[in-house]
């Protein structure tokens, strides 16, 4: 092919300004028309994170992920922008988490003793604990209880891009242990189908009022506020009914699997 002269050098550099000047124009209708989804993904991640945390900041950082997606999405590729912008925005979250160093080692040791004193508890009782139970086997007041699940509440949450804590290791990722689902054997997809059979089983064994917490929150998608009005209760008592919960799943797996 010949190379461009000066008499077609010009208009191609037009055309290449033009298609990149669409594909921003495109970028910056992407952005404006799902504006709200960087706002409700963060909301739905706070039933995760400390209340300490500068919602705002978050909010910003959400925006440069939902941008980040506005760049990268393809809709050959790509069916869907909003659920590829969603991953692209906690990704960009979960950075931002990492980087302000956000779950410090004392905060993982605390949850994993509450998980395995739920786990002791719970093999006495042969069922999950209520909260009174948790209280009565701590030797915690109703008060210290909750204070307690607050503080651990972070340790509920640990993204796939995150680390994975271990007695070994602070700093494993979760690539490193967690193995590509589009590779399972035949043992495997059984293995699996067990795996969440055993977790639904178990999620009908909870407590009617945390049974009714993960379902609003992970099957009906409700956002924290919108479960705390539905109850008639704070957001934070939302919150630190879902970390029990989770916990409370975390030690029940944990014992399967030793």
């Amino acid at each position: 092919m010949p190379a461009p002269t000066a008499m077609t050098a010009i208009p191609l550099a037009a055309s290449m300004a033009a298609r990149a000047y669409q594909a921003a124009a495109e970028d910056d209708s992407l952005v404006e028309q799902h504006l709200t989804l960087a706002k409700t993904t963060v909301d739905r991640m706070r039933i995760y994170l400390p209340s300490t945390l500068d919602m705002e900041d978050l909010y910003s950082v959400a925006v440069t992920g939902l941008m980040s997606a506005a760049r990268k999405f393809d809709p050959s590729k790509n069916a869907s922008f909003p659920s590829f912008a969603a991953i692209h925005i906690r990704g960009a979250v979960h950075d931002e988490l990492r980087r302000m160093d956000w779950m410090p080692r004392s905060v993982r040791d605390k949850a994993k003793q509450f998980r395995d004193a739920i786990g002791a508890l719970e093999q006495k009782l042969g069922r999950p604990p209520g909260d009174e139970e948790v209280c009565a086997a701590l030797s915690l007041t109703a008060g210290e209880h909750a204070a307690l699940l607050d503080e651990i509440k972070p340790a509920s949450f640990v993204p796939l891009d995150g680390e994975a804590y271990s007695e070994d290791s602070d700093s494993i990722s979760l690539h490193d242990i967690i193995a590509d689902e589009s590779q399972l054997s035949a043992a495997g997809e059984l293995e699996k189908k067990d795996l969440e059979q055993v977790i639904l089983t178990r999620l009908q064994q909870l407590p009617d009022m945390q049974k009714k917490v993960l379902a609003m929150y992970y099957f009906e998608e409700m956002r924290l506020s919108e479960i705390a009005a539905a109850f008639g209760v704070t957001e934070g008592r939302i919150s630190q009914i879902h970390t029990q919960a989770v916990q409370g799943l975390r030690a029940f797996l944990q014992r399967r699997e030793a």
